[in-house]
């Protein structure tokens, strides 16, 4: 069978993708570098390259695209909603509060760990007869003419040349086909490092998620499945990182988060292996050329600090794969160098507001200065009582507005 599609990336918008795909009947060749792990145990999800120790905050817009692809019940068993976000700054008197109920809906998301995200879109990309799933693969080379794109690879000593009628590129914030295609892209060194692991701590989360501005950076602690685990999100200083990796730093890391956050969570009693990613945004100049499109970090990479970008890159997905069926019914090329023009200039405005909001969130919060740290607590104090302002922001999050 000849498949029409070649997605370069096989973390989880890529798997995500490929089965996007597959259920629009549309064959898809999944090439990742890295080899996947196999699955012994049932109960395990090891971290790995591809889903690692970092966890993820599903949008409700990303709940319902997983569930749409029938795969939200294999997953809510290892996710854990948010019922209600908490935001404060160490040190001041602004807080902002966002509950669920008051917002009538069900839970502003769902939290999960990489490992088992990873591990479900593994498992139902290998089941699916629509997708050649090929790992351990390293592209070497990316061209393309008026009809189609060409991948070369090389597979252990076996050298792949690979054709299709659209590559997706979603290889990561490095991407090796966006340097192949010649798109350039702005880079901004946050100059800090994320600190993430797994906590436990005395009291329960009761499904609450803090966002907590701290000197250091801004710490998110969000629930995971088991009433006493939260994930950690803390990016630091960079060059700081070493003074909390390693076990003999765990009672150093407890005792800091426990100053850092108070007492909210009672103590912080456990942490698991910390592990340390660098920060940085990462923007392609292009996100198309020819029948080339990119997709996920490749396209945009940013801060973590409001967890939005899996769920951007998500709604990414989610509408380049109506551009596609699109394509399909009318007996168009799926390749169309235009309609891949019209895909990206679609998705510009919901991008460009998430990148803005997050880069402007982390260098307004960055800042120390005395009269600014006075704003911004006024602001939180209003965002608190003033009406309207939450259900707006609240849909934002969702991502139901985008």
């Amino acid at each position: 069978m000849q498949q029409e599609v070649i997605i370069v990336g096989g973390g989880m918008v890529g798997l995500s993708l490929a089965l996007m795909l597959a259920k629009a009947k549309i064959g898809v060749k999944l090439l990742e570098a890295i080899r996947y792990p196999d699955y012994d145990d049932a109960d395990l999800a090891p971290y790995h390259s591809s889903f690692d120790a970092r966890n993820s905050a599903l949008s409700r817009r990303t709940v319902q695209i997983y569930q749409e692809l029938g795969l939200w019940d294999a997953l809510q068993e290892h996710a854990t909603p948010i019922l209600e976000v908490n935001i404060t700054e160490q040190g001041s008197f602004g807080k902002a509060r966002l509950k669920a109920e008051q917002e009538k809906v069900e839970s502003f998301g769902q939290v999960i760990e990489n490992a088992w995200l990873g591990r479900v879109l593994l498992t139902e990309v290998k089941k699916e007869s629509l997708i050649e799933l090929i790992d351990g693969v390293q592209v070497t080379s990316l061209t393309q003419d008026t009809d189609h794109a060409f991948i070369e690879a090389q597979r252990g000593e076996e050298a792949l040349r690979l054709q299709a009628k659209i590559v997706i590129a979603a290889d990561g914030r490095d991407s090796f086909c966006r340097k192949a295609l010649g798109i350039g892209a702005s880079v901004h060194d946050y100059d800090q490092v994320a600190i993430v692991t797994t906590v436990q701590t005395s009291k329960p989360h009761h499904h609450v998620g803090f966002e907590r501005f701290s000197h250091l950076g801004p710490l998110a602690l969000l629930p995971l499945p088991g009433e006493y685990r939260r994930s950690v999100v803390w990016p630091v200083p960079k060059g700081t990182e070493g003074e909390w990796l390693g076990d003999e730093n765990d009672q150093h890391f407890l005792d800091a988060l426990q100053q850092t956050y108070g007492d909210r969570a009672g103590k912080f009693q456990k942490t698991g292996k910390r592990f340390s990613f660098p920060l940085s945004q990462v923007l392609a100049e292009k996100q198309a050329v020819g029948r080339v499109v990119l997709m996920g970090n490749a396209a945009h990479t940013i801060h973590p600090v409001a967890g939005q970008g899996f769920n951007l890159c998500m709604r990414d997905a989610h509408v380049l794969l109506r551009y596609l069926k699109e394509q399909v019914n009318a007996g168009a090329d799926l390749g169309d160098a235009s309609m891949l023009l019209d895909y990206e200039k679609s998705r510009l405005t919901d991008q460009q507001r998430v990148i803005k909001f997050c880069d402007s969130v982390v260098r307004g919060f960055s800042n120390q200065n005395p009269v600014l740290k006075l704003i911004r607590n006024t602001g939180l104090v209003a965002f608190d009582v003033i009406p309207g302002i939450k259900p707006l922001v609240a849909n934002y999050a969702m991502g139901l507005k985008a």
